[in-house]
């Protein structure tokens, strides 16, 4: 590649690599072998299956792999590649990153020269290196050269009504000007703050302390905030970039909206707030004038845990949430919580429900959230691209590779299983040399 010719444009997703790790446990099974209600995992949760990585994988294998299939996939030279950022909670070592590791795939073809290390804050770390790509790319000291962006975790609990809440999966993502999925400029809210939901103090465990209660109202919370800052700096982008009045931004401005998922009962829960948030600014989309009535003048702060509300707008959002999120919710249901690339699994899996016609031109929402805490909300847009192999179509025929491992080429584990696999991580990590 030529550096320093141009300043670039249109940044975003050239291509994509997920990893789907090879093994599985089957929640309703799970539920069986933990003596819960039928139902408690798989409706209560949302989960269907969970990803499970066997002692001979650790969170360097799952990065090095997904890296070294984008790299063979897309034919990129690892010389043509300055800046790798990783995003990950799963730490190995207190100071050497997960970076460093991934430099054995450039070093080799003599390259040294590459930018960027791990981003840390619990979930919210992948989407850090994706926003570092992003500005490296649009920054002076871009030279010309691609940036990847990996991002990976082995989600663990302890053993109890936890654990099902666990997964696996890592996914490494290359960044560059004219892309098919582009970073809309200036669209991007964030809302952070020093909170104790879910944290790690133990560095000999991988078992993280959480209080689920205080996380999901953290959550609600942070969704709240950034998709309010987010309507009102992406309606100011789009009125300064129209010589007319821009429509009003939300809901139906987007083809999928997507959230980072735990669980993904969780993710109807969220799009049903977005929807009353709508409903509280009185968005034109809304048909019915009881809902519009009901909820004009809520106190969204006050309401957060409100099971009344809750219910309501879960019903009243149904069809919104059939058409923009649950299709996204495919790899989530049967991998269970990634962490950092949770979100990431969640909008390739909507990108994969539609044709190239009908995502051109057409935006997608995404919000990130990680315990501690730290969110973001921004969109993507999806754009016919000339005279460049990275497409929409190749991005597409990406996903579904990972979406046959993911439906027909994995191992059923029994729960059994499982419990000894864990036992043996824990006897094993952290353990030095």
């Amino acid at each position: 590649m030529n550096g320093y010719l141009h300043r670039p444009s249109q940044i975003g997703i050239l291509a994509c690599e997920l990893y789907v790790p090879p093994l599985y446990v089957d929640q309703a099974e799970l539920e069986a072998y933990d003596g819960v209600s039928q139902g408690k995992y798989t409706v209560g949760l949302g989960q269907l299956k969970m990803s499970i990585c066997s002692d001979h994988e650790d969170i360097c294998s799952l990065c090095l792999t997904a890296l070294q299939r984008l790299l063979d996939e897309t034919g990129v030279h690892p010389q043509h590649i300055g800046r790798l950022d990783v995003g990950t909670e799963t730490i190995l070592d207190k100071a050497k990153s997960i970076k460093s590791y991934l430099m054995q795939l450039f070093v080799e073809h003599g390259n040294s020269q590459v930018e960027g290390v791990d981003n840390l804050n619990a979930c919210y770390g992948g989407t850090a290196a994706l926003f570092n790509a992003i500005h490296w790319c649009e920054s002076s000291f871009w030279d010309g050269r691609y940036a990847v962006v990996v991002m990976g975790d082995i989600a663990v609990y302890s053993k109890g009504n936890a654990r099902p809440t666990g997964g696996a999966g890592a996914c490494a993502l290359l960044i560059g000007p004219n892309a098919p999925i582009v970073f809309e400029s200036g669209c991007r809210s964030t809302h952070m703050e020093h909170v104790y939901d879910f944290y790690k103090p133990d560095l000999t465990s991988s078992y993280p302390y959480v209080d689920g209660q205080l996380s999901v109202q953290c959550f609600i919370q942070s969704l709240d905030l950034c998709y309010s800052s987010y309507c009102t700096k992406s309606q100011m982008n789009l009125d300064n970039s129209s010589a007319t009045s821009s429509k009003e931004v939300n809901l139906s401005s987007f083809l999928g909206v997507c959230f980072h998922t735990p669980y993904s009962k969780l993710a109807q829960k969220s799009l049903a707030r977005l929807y009353l948030n709508d409903l509280a600014r009185q968005c034109s989309y809304i048909q019915s004038q009881e809902q519009l009535d009901k909820y004009k003048n809520i106190d969204l702060r006050a309401c957060i845990a409100d099971k009344n509300v809750e219910k309501d707008l879960l019903e009243w959002s149904r069809e919104l949430f059939e058409q923009k999120t649950l299709p996204a919710l495919h790899f989530s249901k049967n991998m269970g919580n990634m962490y950092t690339p949770s979100l990431y699994f969640s909008l390739f899996s909507s990108i994969a429900s539609h044709s190239c016609d009908e995502l051109y031109g057409r935006r997608f929402l995404l919000f990130s959230y990680g315990s501690g805490l730290a969110s973001s909300m921004y969109s993507l847009v999806c754009r016919r691209v000339h005279e460049t192999r990275f497409t929409l179509l190749s991005i597409q025929r990406s996903i579904q590779r990972a979406k046959q491992k993911l439906d027909q080429q994995r191992i059923r584990l029994p729960p059994a299983s499982v419990d000894q696999l864990l036992e043996m991580r824990e006897h094993s990590q952290h353990k030095g040399k």
